[in-house]
C-alpha cells in the first residue's frame, strides 16, 4: 500500500496508481517490484537523465525534456509491457499441461480442490505456482470461488482466464468440470497449433529485415569495394 504522504501519492493520480498496480499484479507470486518503488524508479531516474543531458550535451536545452519524456514512457514497456507479453506467452505454453494433469485428477474421482492440489504437486511451473497461491488463499479461510477469481488478477493470459472461469461456473452450477475440461484442452492445443503457424509466418519477414541490414550491406561493400579501394588509390 502507498502513504497518502508518500511523494508518489502527492504526485501522480490514483487511477493512475491503480493502474500500474494492476499491472505489476498480473506478474503473479513472483513480482519483484511494487508500485511505488517502479513509479519512484521512474521518476528519480528521469530527472537525473534530464539535468545530465541539461548540463553536458550541447543543445540539452532543447533535447533534455525530449530524451526525458520519451525515457518516461519507454521505461514502462521496457519494464511492464514487454515482460508482462514474455510471462503471458510462457504460461501459455505451460498451461496445456497443467490442465491436462488436473483433468486426469479430476477423472480418478477428486473433488477439485485436491485435484488442483495434485497438479499442483506434479507439475512445476508458473501456472501451478498461481494455483499454490489460491490453495494458500483456500487454507487461510477463502472459497475456492473467491479464490479463483482473485487468481485472475494475478495472470496477464486471458487463455487462461477463460478456463479458470469455466472451471469456476461448472463447479458453482453443478456442471461436468471433466467435459468443460476436455472442451479446454481442446482449445489450448488448438492455440498452440495457431501460435506456432503465426510464428512461422513472421519467419520471411524476419528474415527480410535480416537480410535488409546485414546481407544487402555485406553485398554492396564486396560490389563496391574495388571501385572504392580504385577511386582512393587514384
Amino acid at each position: 500500500m502507498i502513504g497518502k504522504n508518500s511523494l508518489v501519492a502527492r504526485i501522480y493520480r490514483k487511477k493512475d496508481i491503480d493502474k500500474i498496480k494492476a499491472k505489476l499484479d498480473l506478474f503473479g507470486v513472483k513480482k519483484k517490484l511494487t508500485v511505488e518503488s517502479f513509479m519512484n524508479l521512474r521518476l528519480y531516474s528521469t530527472v537525473l537523465l534530464f539535468f545530465i543531458i541539461f548540463l553536458v550535451v550541447d543543445g540539452g536545452v532543447v533535447l533534455a525534456p525530449i530524451i526525458a519524456a520519451v525515457y518516461y514512457y519507454i521505461l514502462y514497456y521496457l519494464m511492464i509491457e514487454i515482460p508482462l507479453k514474455k510471462r503471458e506467452r510462457r504460461l501459455d505454453r505451460e498451461a496445456y499441461y497443467y490442465f491436462e494433469v488436473l483433468t486426469l485428477a479430476l477423472e480418478s474421482g477428486r473433488n477439485l480442490e485436491t485435484a488442483i492440489s495434485m497438479a499442483c504437486k506434479y507439475i512445476d511451473s508458473e501456472v501451478s505456482d498461481e494455483f499454490k497461491e489460491t490453495l494458500k488463499h483456500v487454507n487461510f479461510g477463502k472459497s475456492l470461488p473467491e479464490a479463483l477469481s482473485q487468481m485472475n488478477l494475478r495472470i496477464p493470459s486471458t487463455a487462461i482466464n477463460n478456463i479458470i472461469l469455466n472451471i469456476e461456473q461448472s463447479n458453482v452450477f453443478g456442471n461436468s468440470i471433466i467435459d468443460t475440461m476436455y472442451n479446454q484442452l481442446d482449445f489450448l492445443k488448438e492455440k498452440q497449433i495457431m501460435d506456432v503457424k503465426a510464428a512461422i509466418n513472421k519467419l520471411p519477414n524476419k528474415i527480410s529485415i535480416f537480410s535488409v541490414l546485414f546481407f544487402v550491406p555485406l553485398l554492396l561493400l564486396l560490389i563496391l569495394g574495388p571501385v572504392i579501394l580504385q577511386f582512393i588509390n587514384i
